[in-house]
C-alpha cells in the first residue's frame, strides 16, 4: 500500500482509507464481530486511515473504531472523527451545532467513546451558517493547543468558507463525496485543496456501491437501508445509473481488476491529493478495495473513463433535500 501526505502535517497515511459509517447504521443490519474482523483485514492490507463520526450509530461507531485502535496498537492507525450533526437516540432527523461550546463538549465525548487520548484528524461534519466559521475553527484550534486533536478538517464546505477557515488555523483535510458518479468537487473545491496543500478525503468513492456492479436499486436493498430513499437509487434514475455503472465492467476485465478497483484507481491516478475511503462490512471487500492501490491506469484509460463518466452523468441528486442541510455552507 502506497502512502500519501496528510495535508502539511508531515504525516503520511495509506492512499486508500476506510470509511466506517456503514458498520453501525444506514446500510442494513451488521455483525460487530464481523466488522472487527473486516477492520483487521483492511489493516493487514495496508490501510491505516480509519474514518468515523460521533453521529454514526449514535456513538457506537466511535466505540468500535476506538476498541480496534486500542487492540491493534494506537501507533498503527490514524483515526479521524467528526462533530456537528446532532440527533436524538433512535432518530434520523438532525440539527447542526458548530458553536464553540459544542465543539469542545463533542470532542470530549468522542475521546471518551474512542477510549483514546487524542484524535488524529477532527472534522466539522456539517456547518451551521448562523455560526461564523472563525468561531468554530477557533474552538477547534483550542483543541489542538490542548493536545486533544492533532489536525483539523471540514466536511462538505464551500470554497469561500474554506479560505476563511484556513486563515484561522491550517486545515489539513476536506471531506466530500467524490467518485466517477459524483464529480462536482472537481469544479472548485478540489482545485482549491490542491492550491492550499489540503488533502481531499473522498467518501463514497464507489457511489454507495453503485460502481461495484452489484444490484443496488432501491427494491433490492434491505428495508432499513437508507439508500432506498436517495433519488439516485429510485425508479428510472436507478435504472439509468445502473446502466451507467455497467460501463466499468469492460475496462475492469481488460485490467484484470474489479469495477470497484477501477473506480478507486481512477481517483488515485487523477488526483494526487485525494485519499478515497471506501467502506464495507466484508473482509473480502476490504481486501478488494485495498487492492486498487496496485491497479495501474494509463493516460488512455483515464481519458476513456472521463469520457464514459463525464461530470453530471449520474441521474438524480445524491441526497434528499434534508440531506443537503449543512452542505456547501
Amino acid at each position: 500500500m502506497k502512502q500519501r501526505p496528510l495535508g502539511r502535517t508531515g504525516r503520511v497515511v495509506s492512499e486508500i482509507g476506510f470509511g466506517c459509517m456503514g458498520m453501525s447504521e444506514f446500510y442494513g443490519p451488521s455483525d460487530q464481530s464481523e466488522n472487527f474482523s473486516t477492520l483487521g483485514a483492511a489493516l493487514d492490507a495496508g490501510v491505516n486511515f480509519f474514518d468515523t463520526a460521533d453521529t454514526y450509530g449514535h456513538g457506537a461507531n466511535e466505540e468500535l473504531v476506538g476498541r480496534f485502535a486500542r487492540t491493534v496498537g494506537r501507533h498503527r492507525v490514524c483515526v479521524a472523527t467528526k462533530f456537528g450533526i446532532v440527533r436524538e437516540p433512535g432518530k434520523i432527523e438532525r440539527r447542526i451545532d458548530t458553536s464553540p461550546a459544542y465543539v469542545k463538549a463533542a470532542c470530549n465525548a468522542s475521546l471518551k467513546r474512542l477510549g483514546l487520548d487524542h484524535i488524529d484528524l477532527y472534522y466539522a461534519h456539517r456547518l451551521n451558517p448562523d455560526v461564523p466559521i472563525e468561531d468554530t475553527v477557533g474552538a477547534m484550534a483550542d483543541l489542538v493547543q490542548a493536545g486533544k486533536v492533532r489536525a483539523l478538517g471540514l466536511s462538505e464546505v464551500s470554497p469561500a468558507t474554506l479560505r476563511r477557515a484556513h486563515a484561522v488555523h491550517p486545515i489539513t483535510a476536506v471531506q466530500s463525496e467524490l467518485s466517477l458518479a459524483e464529480r462536482t468537487p472537481e469544479d472548485e473545491i478540489l482545485p482549491l485543496c490542491w492550491e492550499l496543500s489540503i488533502t481531499f478525503v473522498a467518501y463514497s468513492p464507489l457511489g454507495r456501491a453503485l460502481l461495484t456492479g452489484r444490484d443496488v436499486a432501491a427494491e433490492a436493498l434491505d428495508v432499513t437501508d437508507y439508500r432506498r430513499f436517495l433519488p439516485r437509487f429510485i425508479g428510472n434514475a436507478a435504472t439509468a445509473n445502473v446502466r451507467l455503472a455497467a460501463k466499468l465492467k469492460a475496462i475492469a476485465e481488460e485490467k484484470g481488476a474489479t469495477p470497484a478497483q477501477i473506480a478507486i484507481a481512477w481517483l488515485l491516478a487523477s488526483f494526487p491529493h485525494v485519499v478515497p475511503i471506501p467502506g464495507t462490512r466484508k473482509a473480502v471487500r476490504a481486501r478488494e478495495n485495498a487492492g486498487a492501490s496496485d491497479v495501474r491506469l494509463t493516460r488512455d484509460d483515464l481519458e476513456r473513463l472521463d469520457g464514459l463518466f463525464p461530470i453530471g452523468a449520474a441521474t438524480g441528486d445524491r441526497y434528499t433535500e434534508a440531506g443537503f442541510i449543512g452542505v456547501n455552507v
